[in-house]
């Protein structure tokens, strides 16, 4: 970076009598900031435990993390949850616990104080890039206050960073930091203050430790830092070897800080590329052979982000608002092509023209839910400057064209009718966030609330270590209710899929628990939460095994007691199989299949009857050829006496691993099971049940060989209503 103080243009107009005549520019600077700091504590602290509702996944990964780091276990990096994590907010909320406890406002104190930290930062960044013109300071006072203020009030009261900036994200972190940093190191080479060159080292420094995109920051530093030499003209040695030595230790500094994560990095590498491998654009799986084109999609709809069509994750947003509303996006607009005109002159519009197109190559290079305004946060600050710049500008065309009759008054009004304007969006963002986004069933769905009233029914129910819990779901793990969870039972997330893995995750769970007496499982709602029919699976296992005590109802689930669990054999769900062998001309092969309705299987010798209106279960077990490549489903189908279907249900196949067809082990016998679930008005007469085999992405069946049908009848059964 070379001199950034060198000379701009003179504004035009009644400047100075506006600082003249005016109100002082201290009194409107403090009456900005005590604004700033109103808006920040509604949109971002008020209601701080409640909402968003629940604990999101990220953000209790983040507080298990700070509860390990007061237990003291240390890390830079945390890996284990999520595809890996920056440690830097993982401390900050340890400190908050340590502080407050283990609270959800604790929880998310840290990154709600960063993201109303990083408004306040924008302010005083804007005064700094736009508030010195060595032709007219007086003139670059009122520009810098303007272009602060509109920039951070518009960042204060805006939706996007209101629902960001309230949840214990990594992300929040990430815009405060390189403010602050740009803050002090634009300061620092200005002033010839070693000081600040030092503290834009650290803050630089820290960047690596907040979130994913902030590994593109020294990228800004760098070709900002080069724009000064590269212009025509400006280039000689001399002034290079000038400005070497605050270059120099910038980076030093900066890298001194960052060591520890760099480290971590260059020895397990696997951390650095993770969770970029898992969403990047350019992965052959998403970009479908044509990277490039992946990548101009995913441009074109992170620029319809900023003023057509935003975020759809309700998570991040509300309701796929853009960035920016219809006002905001001219200014901004105008700002971006005010920039691009005079970037030569200017070294703030340099700035932020670099800033943003680089911080927001993270969002683009990610195909995963986009546009996502999450990995755009790096550029939010430079946005919003820019929506600044873009008023300011308009400002003073007008003062300009019009200076005869322009006063200050005028100016004054003008400034009045904007914070008009910015309170008033204040408003609508705190009805938008607290009375709209909030209630709004599609933010409860996205939060997965329904496992934080379960770790708090839970919490509150009369248990002991005589007693455990599991509970399914489609992961092994859940880390809201982990974080939840504070009762003195042992619980256990048990991963329901495939169903057939159930049998030895239940006895694993089961052994470490050798002193519990009761188990109870958690019965989801099926709307509530799919668990790929883990509530039937463990029902039908606990039912085989131990004996049912009762069921406790709540308004999302049902939770049912089993005692006397058998743990001395393997646990199987099904004892013996029907004897039918099918083998298709795709190179699978039906070995035989057993059937049944809760804990007891039925047999086909002694008829087979079933009752309507609860899960019945078919297991199934196959065989595959050497050299099998297809991915294979079933689709099981129940015709009435006239031969209609009046019954579907289909499933991919995939052993207890889970590995679908193509990856199982030839000539090895694999066992599947499927659940069935007829509704409680099913027609009671005789049924026939047929069985379907068919290439998943083809969608077309294979048929049996020497047979050449697709359908094989599998058996004979009667259904009767339920008593």
């Amino acid at each position: 970076m070379a001199d950034i103080s060198s000379p701009e243009k003179k504004q035009v107009g009644t400047a100075g009598q506006l600082n003249e005549k005016g109100p002082p520019f201290a009194l409107i600077s403090g009456g900005i900031l005590t604004t700033l700091a109103v808006a920040v504590a509604l949109l971002r602290f008020h209601r701080l435990a409640e909402l968003p509702p629940g604990v999101d996944l990220g953000e209790a990964a983040n507080g298990l993390d700070a509860l390990r780091v007061l237990n003291g276990e240390h890390a830079v990096f945390f890996p284990e949850k999520l595809a890996g994590r920056e440690g830097l907010i993982v401390y900050a909320i340890a400190a908050a616990f340590a502080l407050w406890g283990r609270t959800e406002v604790a929880l998310r104190l840290p990154a709600a104080l960063a993201s109303a930290g990083a408004v306040f930062a924008v302010f005083w960044l804007g005064t700094i890039l736009f508030g010195h013109d060595e032709k007219d300071k007086t003139a670059a006072r009122w520009r810098g206050l303007a272009i602060g203020g509109v920039s951070a009030g518009l960042m204060a009261v805006s939706v996007g960073q209101t629902i960001l900036g309230r949840m214990a994200f990594r992300t929040t972190l990430l815009p405060l930091l390189l403010c602050l940093c740009i803050a002090t190191l634009w300061l620092g080479w200005k002033q010839r203050s070693l000081w600040l060159i030092v503290s834009a080292g650290i803050c630089a420094g820290l960047l690596p430790y907040t979130y994913i995109p902030a590994r593109l920051a020294p990228l800004l530093f760098l070709f900002f830092g080069l724009s000064f030499f590269l212009l025509p003209g400006s280039f000689n040695w001399e002034r290079v070897w000038g400005e070497l030595p605050r270059a120099c230790l910038f980076s030093a500094v900066a890298g001194l800080v960052a060591a520890p994560i760099l480290l971590h990095f260059v020895f397990h590498p696997e951390s650095f590329v993770a969770r970029g491998n898992e969403v990047s654009v350019l992965h052959p799986s998403r970009s479908r052979g044509d990277p490039l084109a992946a990548l101009l999609v995913n441009s074109w709809e992170h620029l319809l982000a900023i003023s057509i069509r935003g975020d759809p994750t309700w998570r991040n947003n509300y309701a796929g608002r853009p960035i920016l509303n219809p006002v905001e996006s001219v200014f901004f607009w105008l700002g971006v092509g005010i920039a691009l005109r005079n970037w030569r002159q200017r070294p703030a519009y340099r700035l932020i023209i670099l800033w943003l197109g680089i911080m927001v190559v993270p969002a683009l290079l990610a195909s995963h839910a986009a546009p996502n305004t999450m990995r755009m946060i790096g550029a939010g600050p430079a946005v919003y400057l820019f929506i600044g710049t873009g008023l300011w500008e308009a400002f003073a065309f007008v003062r300009r064209r019009f200076s005869n009759w322009f006063s200050p008054r005028i100016g004054v009004f003008s400034g009045v009718a904007v914070g008009a304007l910015i309170a008033a969006q204040g408003v609508s963002t705190y009805h938008t966030y607290f009375q709209k986004w909030a209630v709004a069933p599609e933010v409860d769905k996205a939060h997965q609330v329904e496992w934080a009233i379960l770790a708090r029914t839970l919490n509150e129910q009369p248990n002991t270590d005589r007693e455990v819990y599991l509970l399914p779901y489609r992961l092994s793990e859940h880390y809201s209710f982990d974080y939840l969870y504070q009762g003195s039972a042992p619980a256990h997330v048990v991963r329901s899929s495939p169903p057939q893995h159930v049998g030895k995750q239940l006895e694993s769970a089961l052994t470490a628990a050798e002193s519990s007496s009761v188990v109870r499982i958690v019965d989801w709602k099926d709307h509530i939460v799919w668990s790929q029919d883990g509530d039937d699976t463990l029902g039908t296992y606990l039912g085989k095994y131990g004996r049912y005590v009762d069921t406790q109802e709540f308004t999302d689930f049902q939770i049912h007691a089993y005692t006397d669990l058998l743990l001395d054999r393997p646990w199987t769900l099904y004892d013996f199989l029907e004897p039918l062998t099918v083998h298709y001309d795709s190179g699978i092969s039906l070995l035989g299949f057993a059937l049944g309705q809760g804990p007891v299987q039925l047999s086909s010798r002694s008829g087979l009857e079933l009752k309507s209106g609860s899960s019945w279960w078919i297991a199934f077990q196959w065989q595959t050829a050497p050299g099998l490549e297809g991915v294979f489903s079933i689709s099981l189908r129940l015709h009435d006496s006239e031969g209609r279907a009046v019954y579907q249900h289909d499933s991919i196949l995939e052993n207890s691993v889970p590995l679908t067809t193509n990856r199982w082990q030839p000539d090895e016998p694999v066992d599947t099971l499927h659940f069935l679930n007829l509704p409680a008005d099913f027609s009671p007469g005789e049924y026939e049940l047929r069985l379907v085999v068919y290439d998943f992405e083809s969608q077309q069946p294979t048929v049996e060989l020497g047979v050449w049908k697709p359908e094989t009848l599998l058996t004979s059964l009667k259904i009767s209503r339920i008593q």
